[in-house]
């Protein structure tokens, strides 16, 4: 009659895959993965703003490629004309600004710390679960010691009774080692097997949810690193069109630096871009398993 044992059955009785704190746990990660969806939708957002920007710079380069050559084209705009147009062209991309501002890199900020502190909820729920597996696996061994042992003293006090020449006392361990206490531990084991399997329905929900947390993770630092280098891309160019700004001869100088650094920079943006569309998929394939896992529980 250990309470402990008591414990366990009873619990096992109710449905115990529908766990509040495993519920709390689920809802917490669903409403993370959504908001770095949202952050994502900025980042692609910010990143048209760059392509558009990109624009300008391009326009610059075409200002410029009017009328190239020995021979001039018929209608086509004086050299020095045409750098003033690529100029103008170039300090609009520089009035256009940082797309990345402070606000972005707190929103950034704010979506990594969630995940890291879901990461750090996700690991201690599975230490908890692992050790209630354990305590499960241990009871089972012991109910099962426990039935055969109280069906075997049944049997030995009943041949012990009848050797002493005790009818009545044999009579009533007789009915009493006929009662189906096999069956009454079967019963036991299958609750106590009830138990166990709905654990581990908690614990492949918690692992699914752990790995999509850690791949966003690693899909934020890559995020992140492609920013800054796209920050530093973009911080170089603005340097160029400052030298170009400082007189006519500046401007051919700081142009020719543009050419040079601009598929750096358009290579950056279609970097950024697809580690965007990646992390993406990967948050909404996590979401998608996570849901499988809840829709299609233990028997």
């Amino acid at each position: 009659m250990n309470q402990e044992v008591v414990r366990v059955v009873l619990a096992s009785k109710r449905d115990v895959w529908r766990s509040p704190d495993l519920f709390d746990l689920v809802e917490g990660y669903f409403d993370g993965s959504l908001h770095t969806l949202d952050f994502l939708a900025a980042l692609d957002a910010s990143l048209r703003r760059v392509r558009d920007s990109q624009l300008l710079l391009h326009l610059a380069l075409q200002r410029l490629r009017e009328g190239e050559g020995d021979v001039q084209e018929p209608g086509a705009a004086p050299a020095a004309d045409r750098y003033a147009h690529a100029l103008g062209e170039l300090r609009r991309f520089k009035a256009a600004g940082d797309q990345f501002t402070p606000e972005f890199f707190a929103a950034f900020q704010a979506v990594y710390r969630e995940h890291l502190a879901m990461l750090g909820k996700l690991r201690q729920r599975k230490r908890r679960l692992d050790g209630r597996i354990r305590s499960v696996r241990a009871w089972r061994r012991v109910s099962g010691v426990v039935f055969v042992a109280t069906f075997a003293a049944l049997l030995v006090c009943s041949v012990v009774a009848a050797a002493i020449a005790a009818p009545p006392v044999a009579t009533a361990l007789a009915a009493a080692a006929s009662l189906p206490v096999g069956s009454v531990g079967k019963w036991v084991d299958s609750l106590l097997k009830q138990y166990q399997d709905a654990l581990h329905g908690h614990k492949e929900v918690v692992s699914a949810m752990q790995v999509g947390t850690f791949i966003a993770i690693e899909d934020l630092d890559a995020v992140r690193v492609l920013v800054d280098r796209l920050e530093v891309q973009v911080g170089s160019m603005v340097d160029c069109i400052e030298l170009a700004e400082c007189g006519e001869e500046a401007v051919r100088l700081g142009i020719e630096e543009v050419k040079k650094k601009l598929e750096v920079f358009m290579k950056g943006v279609d970097d950024l871009g697809e580690q965007a569309d990646r992390c993406s998929r990967d948050i909404r394939r996590a979401r998608t398993v996570v849901l499988q896992r809840i829709i299609n529980p233990p028997n």
